[in-house]
């Protein structure tokens, strides 16, 4: 099978190509600036038409959640724009396409976990351009997957877990939000399910597969209980470590409006791909360790 996943430095893309890297039978096509760009779509015609793959994974995004709000064109020419982009051209090569967004996509408002029925309603310019462009990845290519994820970390890239880890030995303590829930999820993770779609959606060709899913870590926890056990497991292997002082989302204010409640309830996932995603606690320890083993 020939997959090819946009965004070179990306970590959903670092990921697969670790994953793979420990399996045949797979060729993972990597494509990205300056001959790929989600702001030309010509770029990405050319790059996926020529590369001719069996499946195509969407993972490339404006990501700056605060620099969106004063960049939102850009943002839409990249999330929504671009997105339909990619989506176009793997139809037209008659292959699925698996795309990933966002928790953005809602206000954060409820009191539960959101499931794929409810209605979304982003409050972020980040969250808009995502939306749009599932709205657009769906209407270019039937063969879609959309992925919606949240907090995700890895050890390639820049992510909430690698810059605590740096952070720690410069500080005694550090002051985090306490009032924004969520689902830590780990590329590596969100990598080996996305394997596992693909192979559903390949190999099995029904139309069942196709649709909307949450798609992230077991278990929830808050942001400074999620940095708290950050610093538990690395100070176990040795690590750095900081004091948490909680604080609430209006003591750190922001120019983009983050979700209260990214809660994503992932069973419509788990139904029809017969898997489950590693509970957050256990994966962010996985990773910590190997951080910090690369750095001794």
């Amino acid at each position: 099978m020939r997959i090819l996943v946009t965004g070179r430095d990306g970590q959903v893309t670092k990921s697969l190509q670790e994953k793979l890297s420990l399996q045949s039978g797979i060729k993972l096509i990597v494509v990205g600036r300056p001959e790929f760009d989600l702001a030309q779509p010509t770029t990405v015609y050319n790059a996926i038409i020529n590369a001719q793959p069996d499946l195509v994974v969407s993972a490339a995004a404006y990501t700056a959640v605060d620099q969106a709000e004063d960049e939102p064109e850009l943002a839409y020419a990249i999330n929504a724009a671009g997105a339909e982009a990619v989506a176009a051209a793997a139809h037209k090569c008659g292959v699925p396409v698996i795309h990933l967004s966002t928790d953005y996509i809602f206000s954060g408002d409820s009191r539960n976990p959101y499931t794929e029925e409810d209605l979304p309603e982003p409050r972020s310019v980040y969250g808009h351009t995502k939306l749009e462009g599932e709205r657009l990845v769906a209407l270019a290519n039937p063969q879609h997957v959309i992925l919606r994820t949240s907090w995700v970390y890895s050890p390639f890239g820049k992510n909430f877990v690698k810059t605590l880890l740096a952070l720690a030995p410069q500080r005694e303590s550090i002051s985090i939000v306490a009032d924004q829930w969520g689902n830590p999820t780990s590329a590596i993770d969100l990598a080996s399910a996305i394997l596992h779609i693909a192979d559903h959606v390949t190999s099995k060709s029904d139309p069942a597969f196709y649709g909307v899913y949450h798609l992230a870590g077991t278990g929830d926890i808050n942001w400074s209980g999620f940095t708290r056990a950050i610093f538990e497991i690395s100070q176990m292997n040795g690590g750095p470590s900081a004091t948490v002082i909680d604080i609430s989302s209006a003591d750190y204010p922001t120019k983009a409006i983050r979700p209260r409640n990214s809660r994503l309830n992932c069973r419509k996932y788990e139904t029809t791909f017969g898997s489950c995603m590693p509970h957050w606690r256990t994966s962010v320890g996985l990773i910590i360790e190997g951080i910090l083993r690369n750095k001794s």
